[in-house]
């Protein structure tokens, strides 16, 4: 679980009571509820998003909210010193020990690399099927992030439209001049759920899906590195010099394990 996300929603919504109950009590929250509003503004928004996308690619980026919760499941240095201990059992028992050693892999890219080493294809090969590998990936999860920078995009522009058909029908009626404020109250709540979509809900998201994907990115990048190195031969500690430069100072002293001459 990340806490990070979890605490980001939950304070979200404490800001917003506690902005709305300090100002007009308990019974400002009504004020704050419309049903014809919701209706407009996130049937609105989704419909939209819905239409900017192939139905699988819409699904798929709404399950990729469990995402936003969860904590990386890789570390970077973590995954450098696994690849250092493969790179130390290739250079003292040679590549054909590294399929043994893979069965132990629940990392399915780095064990996929692993074995196209051990059945001795060309470092060129192996770098572009790892590459297309890793591309088809980011591509999968740039979608997912997509549709949640869509649906932000369209949140307000839905609350907006949500305002404009309020304050038209309020200004087909304003006979009754002690009904203004209060339809102009319900025509502006739309620009508020808008709002909310946007900057509660569906950017934050955006960003974390973002974040995650450039982590495994990064991890996947040092894992080709790595493998190209132990099908080339390189000293184990040369391969750990290389691969740490992927990572900021203050994480490398966790990636530090002594590759062995």
């Amino acid at each position: 679980m990340d806490i990070a996300s979890l605490v980001g929603i939950v304070l979200g919504v404490a800001m917003f009571l506690v902005g709305v109950i300090s100002n007009a009590g308990p019974s400002g929250l009504k004020a704050m509820w419309d049903t014809a509003s919701v209706i407009i503004t996130i049937g609105g928004s989704i419909s939209g998003t819905l239409g900017s996308y192939k139905l699988p690619d819409f699904l798929n980026g709404l399950k990729a909210i469990k995402l936003f919760f969860k904590s990386t499941v890789q570390d970077p240095a973590e995954v450098i010193t696994h690849i250092i201990e493969l790179a130390n059992t290739a250079r003292k028992e040679g590549l054909l020990a590294l399929e043994e050693a893979a069965n132990g892999i629940e990392d399915d890219f780095l064990k996929k690399g692993i074995m196209l080493v051990v059945d001795g294809t060309d470092p060129e090969l192996v770098r572009g099927i790892l590459d297309t590998d890793l591309s088809c990936v980011e591509a999968r999860h740039k979608k997912c992030i997509g549709v949640w920078e869509k649906w932000a995009e369209l949140g307000p522009a839905w609350g907006m439209i949500g305002t404009l058909i309020g304050l038209i029908l309020m200004l087909g009626s304003l006979d009754d001049m002690a009904a203004i404020g209060p339809n102009m109250a319900v025509a502006l709540v739309t620009t508020l759920y808008g709002s909310l979509i946007a900057n509660w809900l569906c950017n934050p998201i955006a960003s974390k899906l973002s974040a995650n994907n450039a982590v495994e990115m990064q991890i996947k990048e040092i894992t080709v590195e790595g493998i190209l190195s132990i099908q080339a031969g390189e000293n184990p500690r040369v391969i750990e010099e290389k691969l740490k430069s992927f990572l900021a100072p203050s994480q490398r002293a966790g990636a530090s394990e002594g590759g062995e001459e």
